[in-house]
């Protein structure tokens, strides 16, 4: 049985393409030949054009955020604007919470911070 495909990225030419996973083999990019970015294989690229979701995904990415499958289905929330990413950016600052855990939250807490 073949394995699945899974997806990988190219911030600076902001294309996405669908290989096998093989851990050990580093993906190039055939346009720039830089290195690509596993990002999993429950990601659905943005379009080429707009590049605000992009840089929202360059955030996600550099923040260590993948898209993987979890036992229910998709890999959960991710922030899809700049705006929901410097909320979360913001609460994260504020709280002390990890800056990986508060991007994916779904609901941010309205009250001030406890701690």
């Amino acid at each position: 049985m073949a394995h699945a495909k899974t997806s990988y990225v190219c911030l600076p030419c902001r294309a996405s393409y669908k290989q096998p996973y093989d851990k050990g083999r580093e993906r190039i990019c055939p346009r720039c030949t830089r290195p690509l970015i596993h990002v999993g294989s429950a990601f659905a690229p943005p379009r080429r054009r707009d590049t605000a979701a992009w840089r929202t995904l360059s955030v996600l990415l550099h923040a260590g955020v993948r898209f993987h499958k979890s036992c229910c289905g998709g890999p959960g929330y991710r922030p899809r604007t700049p705006r929901e990413v410097r909320e979360r950016m913001t609460y994260a600052r504020r709280s002390g919470e990890p800056f990986a855990r508060s991007l994916v939250r779904y609901d941010l807490p309205s009250g001030p911070p406890r701690g």
